[in-house]
């Protein structure tokens, strides 16, 4: 059996994902692997047959996505390009972790495809949402990367297909303590506003792990520190807790290690809106931003000691099995996601949609 494996590559919870399920996959049968985007910290340690550029979000630093840099390095002509010279016919299964091009590329050809990542349970109507709307935000969780059948993650299995979430083997190895100091990820935000509330807080340890500097520092208690998958690990499995955008990923782990938690839903990104509402059902402290008007939501949470319990089992590879078992070689049924566009204009639309809502906001 012949298996493509597409992964996203804004942010870098698709990847850690990916060096999870990859293994699994590869003692299974023979995987390409494919990657589109250019927002990854993490290595995969596979040789990567399909390295697109694809459509994926630029991080700013104020908090949320920059639209501006976003459209900048956008090319909807190369885009289509890859789309329509992917081969997806010619593989047996074609699984796609929120991945734009193999996803819309199975849709043209009308091959199926299996939506294998976090964003698939987000949208699903079962799953907790923000109280409100976003009609843009959600149509681009359908549209981005539509596929025929849907296998998702999340903090609560809401639904049938949706799993808890696939914790990285180091995580789960590791054995944890406690050294007192906070772990802080937050990618959307400069390493200026960041001190700038955490020097509040003198008496707290904060090691902050910045994507905008290459070099490590200190300010006062606070250390600054590039992004290193290793260290990153480390220096979570020994903190007293984490604070960190309302992604899935970093959340979970937290969750899994017994850690306070607190997140910060990055601006303009409805993904973790909802992200944010499903944590709040379960206890966990939601800041609107990283302004330092939040500092005594961040006091109360220092000094308080909750710890959310979850259940969060090894499942993988039962879940890889059962996929395998269902959709295995000749055992597919054609059932093409349900999508209200057609042609690549409006496809391109879709996609920019987004990007020029915010602009002109």
């Amino acid at each position: 059996m012949k298996i493509l494996y597409a992964i996203q590559g804004t942010g870098n919870g698709h990847i850690t994902v990916a060096r999870e399920v990859l293994p699994i996959l590869m003692k299974r049968a023979e995987v390409d692997i494919l990657i589109s985007g250019c927002q990854v910290d993490i290595d995969l340690p596979y040789e990567i047959k399909y390295k697109f550029h694809g459509m994926s979000f630029v991080f700013g630093k104020n908090g949320g996505i920059d639209y501006l840099e976003t459209y900048k390095k956008s090319r909807i002509k190369q885009l289509f390009k890859e789309i329509k010279q992917l081969p997806v016919e010619g593989y047996d299964l074609v699984f796609s972790d929120f991945e734009p091009v193999s996803a819309w590329a199975c849709y043209l050809k009308n091959k199926p495809c299996l939506g294998f990542s976090h964003q698939v349970a987000v949208a699903n109507k079962k799953s907790p949402k923000p109280e409100k709307k976003d009609l843009i935000g959600s149509a681009v969780l359908k549209y981005y990367a539509p596929v025929s059948h849907k296998y998702g993650f999340h903090y609560v299995p809401y639904d049938k297909n949706i799993f808890t979430p696939v914790i990285r083997t180091e995580i789960r190895k590791h054995k944890i303590k406690n050294n007192g100091h906070y772990t802080v990820y937050l990618p959307s935000y400069s390493d200026k506003k960041i001190i700038k509330l955490l020097h509040h807080f003198p008496k707290v340890k904060w090691e902050v792990f910045s994507k905008h500097n290459k070099e490590a520092y200190t300010a006062e208690n606070i250390l600054i520190r590039p992004i290193n998958n290793e260290q990153f690990i480390e220096s979570m499995v020994l903190s007293e807790g984490v604070l960190c955008n309302a992604g899935f990923q970093t959340p979970s782990e937290a969750l899994f290690l017994r850690k306070k938690l607190m997140v910060i839903p990055m601006k303009g990104q409805y993904e973790q809106k909802c992200n944010a509402a499903a944590l709040r059902m379960i206890s966990v402290p939601v800041l609107k931003n990283f302004k330092t008007k939040q500092y005594k939501k961040v006091k109360e949470w220092i000094e308080s000691d909750v710890r959310v319990a979850v259940d969060f089992p090894d499942d993988t590879l039962y879940i890889i099995e059962e996929i395998l078992e269902r959709h295995g070689k000749g055992k597919q049924e054609i059932k093409l996601p349900e999508v209200s566009v057609s042609g690549s204009s409006k496809f391109r639309d879709l996609l920019l949609k987004k990007i020029f809502y915010q602009l002109g906001s």
